[in-house]
């Protein structure tokens, strides 16, 4: 039986082993992998970034050739102004072809000319909702232009106002320009790579855009914005650049939510398996107990009703006999030992079925056991009770199953000692909650990497045991007791304690 345990807990340790083997070399896989795909994102992240790089670059210069364009039609009113009014002061022998040239010349840019009240004089290249005014308000002036007009003096006493406005090719860039910082924005935001962005301004506090990956809650809360913008900076670089009218922007971005769910992957995947694996365990454990408890119940049934028989037809016999031998002192022997089979067969009656529990005094149980025992143990070996035998301690038992356990207790730790002189010690106290009760033992005591498989039923390390005394005695303590029954300390060669807890009434 003993070999049964070994070979048990030896398969243990290989299935415990080659387990671990399997999830280290899953682990090591699922991470080169993880780790070759983090580094390929890293790689488009690089090529992302340097596009946008390079994209922003294109939006700054098509910013220059857009300044570029004011600058040229403001220089040109200026050139259409003073053409203007060098044809005014022009003398009859002046060549005026290059004047009238330059001021024909304006087929774009809308020019409005007003006198000193603001009554409009002349007019160019004007949309048809500008045509109708005949007067220049301040109010449709600023509708028309922002740029402050440009004096022309026609005559020494008499000035007029030239009012000019970018030309539609002006603002038909502009509106590209602006497509085209929008559309660079959306592209960030709506990254391919499906990485969480933000987007912000030059003083970090402002958020321009963010991509979908970014909760509202988080850019909407200055504390949580800044612990996000900060973990990004410190996973990844952020990039600098310059957009129209939006001046130095930031770009903080970071590895992909699919990527870093694959990170924790492993993890989770190893977590579920071990979690199924432990309620797997736990279930065909308890059924596996739950069958044994079938067994045994059926087993100590069948003993009990097998005795019962042949106990009834003795127990005639002896009665028959005293008829013809009313003296025979042996019939008080024989009487003994049909009552001690009686007990048996009651005390496995009672494990087949639910014990009835009554309070009664474990001190008073105790010595009883102990007297029986004695007279039965070698003499050299004493059996003794630290407590006061008039002493009471009482819990809710059934006096015959409590019994079994210290005769089967006892009679180990006989065994333990053999030959040798030695003692056995109880001692029993109790607090508010349980009751405590030891059994030591001067025998050969246990070694650490046993003091479990003792329990187990079939194990033994006698020749002829039977391997049940112990696993019987646990039943009792734990199942029907709700107590507990453990080897407290014991070592080769130092004797054993064995302690029983039990809940006080």
């Amino acid at each position: 039986m003993m070999n049964i345990y070994s070979k048990k807990r030896s398969w243990k340790v290989f299935l415990l082993s080659l387990a671990s083997v399997i999830v280290v070399i899953s682990l090591w896989y699922t991470n080169g992998f993880i780790s070759k795909l983090a580094k390929n994102e890293k790689i488009q992240v690089e090529l992302w970034a340097n596009a946008i790089s390079r994209k922003a670059n294109l939006v700054k210069y098509t910013e220059g050739l857009f300044d570029n364009l004011r600058m040229k039609e403001k220089s040109y009113v200026y050139l259409w102004s003073e053409a203007t009014k060098k044809l005014i002061y022009a003398g009859n022998n002046e060549d005026i072809d290059f004047y009238t040239g330059v001021i024909s010349g304006n087929k774009d840019i809308p020019v409005i000319v007003t006198d000193e009240d603001g009554n409009i004089t002349a007019s160019n290249n004007l949309d048809p909702k500008y045509k109708s005014i005949k007067k220049l308000t301040p109010s449709n002036q600023d509708v028309f232009t922002n740029y402050p007009p440009i004096i022309v003096p026609y005559f020494k006493d008499q000035l007029n106002y030239i009012y000019y406005r970018n030309s539609n090719t002006y603002y038909q860039l502009k509106q590209t320009l602006e497509d085209l910082t929008k559309s660079f924005l959306d592209e960030i935001v709506n990254n391919n790579l499906s990485s969480p962005v933000i987007v912000m301004d030059s003083s970090r506090t402002h958020v321009i855009a963010y991509s979908g990956y970014i909760d509202s809650t988080i850019v909407n809360d200055k504390i949580k914005l800044q612990n996000t913008i900060k973990k990004m900076e410190q996973s990844k670089q952020p990039i600098v650049v310059n957009l129209p009218n939006k001046g130095t922007n930031y770009i903080f971005y970071d590895e992909s939510p699919t990527l870093t769910r694959m990170r924790y992957f492993p993890v989770v995947f190893m977590s579920v398996i071990g979690l199924f694996l432990i309620i797997s365990y736990i279930l065909f454990s308890y059924s596996r107990k739950s069958e044994q408890s079938k067994v045994w119940a059926g087993m100590a049934k069948e003993t009990a009703h097998q005795l019962g028989t042949p106990i009834s037809s003795l127990m005639g016999w002896i009665e028959v006999m005293k008829m013809n031998y009313p003296d025979e002192p042996a019939f008080v022997e024989m009487n003994k030992d049909i009552d001690r089979l009686r007990l048996v067969s009651e005390r496995f009656s009672k494990i087949g079925s639910v014990p009835v529990l009554k309070d009664d005094n474990i001190i008073e149980i105790i010595s009883g056991v102990i007297d029986y025992m004695q007279r039965r143990a070698p003499q050299k070996i004493k059996i003794i009770l630290q407590n006061d035998k008039n002493e009471t301690i009482v819990t809710k038992l059934n006096s015959q199953l409590i019994i079994w356990v210290f005769e089967n207790l006892i009679r180990n730790a006989v065994d333990a000692i053999g030959s040798n002189s030695g003692k056995i010690e109880i001692y029993v106290e109790s607090n508010d909650y349980n009751i405590i009760i030891d059994i030591i033992d001067s025998g050969k005591g246990i070694p650490k990497s046993l003091q479990k498989d003792i329990f187990n039923p079939g194990y033994s390390t006698k020749t002829r045991g039977w391997g049940l005394g112990l696993s019987l005695s646990k039943r009792i303590i734990e199942e029907y007791h709700k107590g507990k029954i453990f080897v407290k300390n014991s070592a080769p060669n130092q004797g054993a304690t064995f302690r029983i807890v039990l809940k006080k009434v």
